[in-house]
Order: structure tokens, then C-alpha cells, then sequence
């Protein structure tokens, strides 16, 4: 060995060079050839473990092997041979360089820390491709509890490299950290607000990946599609990203479409206004005229002879239609609207159907549909509660009742022109 280490060091003072020229041509040569034999190893382990652990993965029936592959686990894993032949060897490259042998030892360790480190994220990251190819573990937020894992790791890995940097043992470095914790919290407080928040999230059960969910606060309307350490991105409808503050999930509030999506119908709720001068009470003629609509023929038959007995053994004076009780066409379209609902196709039957009448408003008076569709997606959704409002829309002239609308250009000429014929 010692021959190896002086080498060219006894043939450069044999032909004259001074002691020091030779003793740094003598490192720069071993440098060189130790050089050359760390790439030569380096390139043939990598070679051969990748291919390797390849083969092995192409014949195994689980797929967590595969990913190592992908994840380039091998190829990291192949560094560590060169990097044990440079701890062994550099001591020969500096024999006459003690003073910078101390310091290219300590860089071999921070570089061993940082390539370990760098193994492990690998792992970590083929481990989380595993994990949500599961179905179980397919909506958690896995890249949350990854990332944990890595920040653990790196702090851990930065204070081991300080500390073999500065000489301090690790133990006497961390207990002095704690002098500096308030500086630490701050620095990482976004990073801690995010691991909190996952966990709450996590355990809560709050939002899972492909979840539909409305943040009105930063604008997203979508399917979550990742969800990690300091973030939740979400894909809107209109294929645009929406990036939000993972702790913004139990800061501020939400909505998650989870819970319709996993019950038996979609929510159907929506109004129409009636102008109040067209609501009146109805004639026998007119409840005559309404019976010919099928849907509510049997139920004016036995509403108007419950009215007309009640009217009759209370004396009522019907010479004025206001008093005793009466049929309005208002209260006869709700009843229609009803029994439409219930004969819907697409309603479903066992969830609530309500049409009723809301407080008055300057737009009239609104009635509302409220039911729930069978169909929860979206685009039939909008199908079938367009089908009930284009129906409805169309019958409520058949009860003499007009929707309310506000008047257009069209409706202030008709108007000029009425008046100027009656001037004229």
C-alpha cells in the first residue's frame, strides 16, 4: 500500500521535482485513477443491479417491484458501492494531505447522508405509487403522510450533516435546538399547519380524492385530485387547476358533494314566480274546464264535493265567490305540479317531493320544486330538471296564472302603442 501510495511520487523527486511539486502531482495522479475506477464501478453496479432487479420485477405477480424500477430505487442503490470505494481509498489519494483528508472525510459522510436520504425518498415515493393502486387506500391522502416521512427524514439527515460539519455530537446539537425552536416553528409553520391539517383531514374523513367539493373562497368548483403536505389541488369543470392551502380545508368552510352522490337522488330545487294579479278564485265552470286535465280530474271531483258540502251545511252565501271556501287556480296548479312529480320517471319516489309556496316577493310569488332525481350525474341531471321546468312552464297558462318577468324593450313599445292608439 505504501508503495502504491508513493508511486509516482518517488519517480518525480528521482528526476528532480521539488518534494512539494511531486506530492501534488503525485495526489493529482491517484485522484485521477481512483477517478476512473469509481466510474468504471459505478457504471457496471448500476448496469448490472438495475438489470438485475428488471428481470426479477418482470417476473414477479406483484407490481411494487416494477415501481421500485420506475422510481429508480436500483440505480440509487447502486451508488453506495463507489461511495464505500471512495471512503476506502481517498485516505491513500491525501496520505501526504492530512489536513484536507479530515475535511474530504467529513464531505464523504454529509455526501453519504444525502445519498441515503435520497434512497429513502425513492422508496418513499415507490411505496406511494403502491399504495394508491390499493382500492382501500385509493381516496387517503397519501402524499400527505409521504411527505411527513421525508420531512422527518431530511431534517433528521440536514441536522446529522450539520452537526459532522461543525464537530458537535448529534445529541448535544438537537439539545441545543431547542434554544431556537420559536425560529424553527416559524420557518416551517406553513409545513406544520399542513401536516396538522392532513391528519385532521385524514381522521375526520373530511375530503377524500375524487371528491366533488365547492370552496367559494378560492374559487373551486371540482374533483380533488391530489392531496398533500401543503396542498389541495383541485380540477374545476372547466379543466382549469385550483390550488388551496391544505389547512384552509379546517379553516375555512366548504362544500363536499360527497354525501349526495353517495345517497339515492340529486337535489331538485327551483322556483317559479306567478304574478300575483293573476291568482283568483275559481268558478264551477272554470274547476269544470280544469277537469279535463287528466292528472288532477279525480282530485277536483272529490275536492270541489267536499267543498260544495261544506259550503252547503254552513249556509255560506255564494253570491259573493269570497266567502265560504273556494279552488284557486294557484293552489289547483301546485296540486297538478305535485302529482306530476310523483308520476315522474326520473324522481325518485322514496326521497321527499314537495312543491310549495314560498313568502311574496316584488317578483311575485315563487313555487318551488323540491324533489330529488335518480340520476346523480350531472349532465342527466340538468336533463331532467330542464324536462320538469319546460313542462311546467308550458302548463301554467292552462291554469290562466303568467309567470313573472321583468318587461323588455319589446314590452315598453307594445305598450307606447297601445296608449297612442287610445290617444288617437
Amino acid at each position: 500500500m505504501d508503495t502504491i501510495k508513493h508511486l509516482l511520487y518517488d519517480y518525480l523527486v528521482s528526476v528532480g521535482l521539488t518534494e512539494t511539486s511531486s506530492k501534488y502531482l503525485n495526489m493529482l495522479a491517484l485522484f485521477i485513477a481512483l477517478s476512473i475506477l469509481v466510474f468504471i464501478i459505478d457504471f457496471i453496479t448500476r448496469k448490472l443491479l438495475v438489470q438485475l432487479f428488471t428481470q426479477f420485477a418482470t417476473k414477479s405477480k406483484t407490481n411494487f417491484d416494477d415501481l421500485l424500477v420506475v422510481n429508480k430505487v436500483p440505480r440509487n442503490v447502486a451508488h453506495v458501492i463507489p461511495l464505500l470505494v471512495i471512503i476506502k481509498f481517498m485516505p491513500i489519494v491525501l496520505t501526504d494531505f492530512g489536513y484536507y483528508e479530515v475535511i474530504v472525510e467529513d464531505g464523504m459522510k454529509v455526501f453519504a447522508i444525502i445519498l441515503t436520504l435520497w434512497i429513502v425518498r425513492s422508496i418513499l415515493n415507490a411505496l406511494k405509487d403502491y399504495l394508491k393502486t390499493l382500492p382501500k387506500l385509493k381516496d387517503k391522502p397519501i402524499d400527505s403522510y409521504i411527505q411527513v416521512f421525508m420531512i422527518f427524514a431530511w431534517v433528521i439527515g440536514i441536522f446529522s450533516a450539520i452537526a459532522i460539519l461543525t464537530g458537535i455530537a448529534f445529541l448535544n446539537f438537537i439539545t441545543g435546538l431547542g434554544a431556537a425552536s420559536a425560529v424553527i416553528i416559524l420557518i416551517f409553520k406553513d409545513t406544520i399547519l399542513g401536516f396538522v391539517a392532513s391528519i385532521q383531514v385524514s381522521i375526520n374523513d373530511m375530503v377524500h380524492i375524487g371528491d366533488w367539493i365547492t370552496f367559494e373562497k378560492y374559487g373551486a368548483d371540482g374533483d380533488v385530485i391530489e392531496i398533500n403536505l401543503a396542498t389541495v389541488k383541485v380540477q374545476n369543470f372547466d379543466k382549469t387547476i385550483t390550488t388551496i392551502p391544505t389547512y384552509a380545508l379546517i379553516s375555512d368552510s366548504f362544500k363536499n358533494w360527497r354525501g349526495m352522490l353517495n345517497s339515492e337522488g340529486r337535489r331538485i330545487r327551483r322556483a317559479l314566480n306567478i304574478k300575483l294579479n293573476s291568482i283568483k278564485y275559481l268558478s264551477k265552470d272554470e274547476v269544470d274546464r280544469f277537469k279535463k286535465i287528466q292528472l288532477i280530474a279525480s282530485y277536483l271531483d272529490k275536492r270541489q264535493k267536499d267543498i260544495d258540502t261544506y259550503n252547503t251545511s254552513h249556509n255560506i252565501n255564494k253570491e259573493i265567490t269570497l266567502n265560504g271556501r273556494n279552488l284557486t287556480n294557484i293552489g289547483v296548479f301546485r296540486k297538478y305540479a305535485q302529482t306530476y312529480l310523483e308520476q315522474h320517471a326520473a324522481i325518485n319516489k322514496d326521497m321527499m317531493i314537495m312543491v310549495r309556496q314560498l313568502s311574496p316577493t316584488t317578483q311575485g310569488i315563487p313555487i318551488e320544486i323540491y324533489a330529488f332525481s335518480s340520476d346523480k350525474r350531472w349532465e342527466n341531471y340538468e336533463y331532467i330538471m330542464a324536462d320538469i321546468f319546460d313542462h311546467l312552464i308550458a302548463a301554467v297558462p292552462y291554469f290562466d296564472l303568467e309567470i313573472f318577468e321583468l318587461p323588455s324593450g319589446t314590452d315598453f313599445m307594445a305598450n307606447e302603442t297601445r296608449q297612442s292608439m287610445l290617444h288617437n
